[in-house]
């Protein structure tokens, strides 16, 4: 089975210096129907405007990743990591038993277009972590890139929870493919441009979670970029 999530369904709220939409419950937007997936609990996708972004804050008990699609954002937490993530640099948190940081757009000109993901943490009660990889463009064009896992398999970062994410940036007609072990679950987000998953076109901020299907065939209409999660 598969459960679309056309982007113009998700929450959504613009605060003047954040654009944000909500692929599931988050803040003030409440919907039943859609609180998570699986362990995957929040997919924003958030325009941030130039020198603004997100003060100083806590979080406990979560395994937070960040996937900058445009522009650069900068990072300070609590455990004195401070750096800029730009494309094709996955940035994971594990929030454990807690961590403060902060995310600012510093360019005066530019606004920051990027994916913020929680996933659920498989064992409570971990101490805080951080880790960033940048993954070279080549590495994720044209094909399913693993960029968190478990184990850290392949230069992934890490992630404690049994869930395994990919990026793929697709050129026009181009094709790639994942199959799904017995009794695990995906969730497909479409990010830049336009797709076809298992047949079925999906556009740019479309979602889409699969159960109990044995594969997904993704196949680009345009420059795509599109995530992919394996999940438990």
């Amino acid at each position: 089975m598969i459960a679309f999530r056309p982007a113009e369904t998700r929450g959504h709220n613009n605060f003047g210096w954040l654009d944000t939409w909500h692929t599931f419950s988050f803040g003030e937007y409440l919907d039943p129907a859609h609180t998570q997936f699986r362990s995957l609990r929040v997919i924003n996708e958030d325009w941030v405007q130039p020198d603004q972004g997100f003060g100083t804050h806590g979080h406990k008990e979560m395994e937070i990743l960040t996937w900058v699609l445009e522009g650069a954002l900068d990072h300070e937490d609590s455990m004195g990591h401070r750096l800029t993530l730009r494309p094709g640099s996955a940035q994971a948190m594990s929030a454990g038993t807690g961590i403060r940081h902060s995310e600012f757009n510093g360019s005066s000109t530019q606004v920051v277009h990027l994916l913020q993901i929680w996933l659920l943490p498989g064992v409570p009660g971990l101490p805080p972590r951080y880790q960033e990889t940048a993954f070279p463009d080549p590495e994720l064009q044209n094909r399913l890139r693993l960029i968190a896992s478990p184990d850290g398999a392949e230069g992934s970062v890490v992630i404690h929870q049994d869930a395994r994410i990919h990026v793929a940036r697709l050129e026009p007609g181009k094709a790639v493919g994942h199959a799904f072990a017995p009794g695990r679950h995906g969730y497909v987000q479409v990010a830049k441009g336009a797709l076809a998953l298992n047949g079925t076109a999906m556009k740019a901020g479309d979602g889409a979670a699969l159960s109990g299907e044995p594969e997904a065939t993704l196949v680009a209409s345009a420059a795509s970029e599109v995530l992919l999660f394996d999940l438990a």
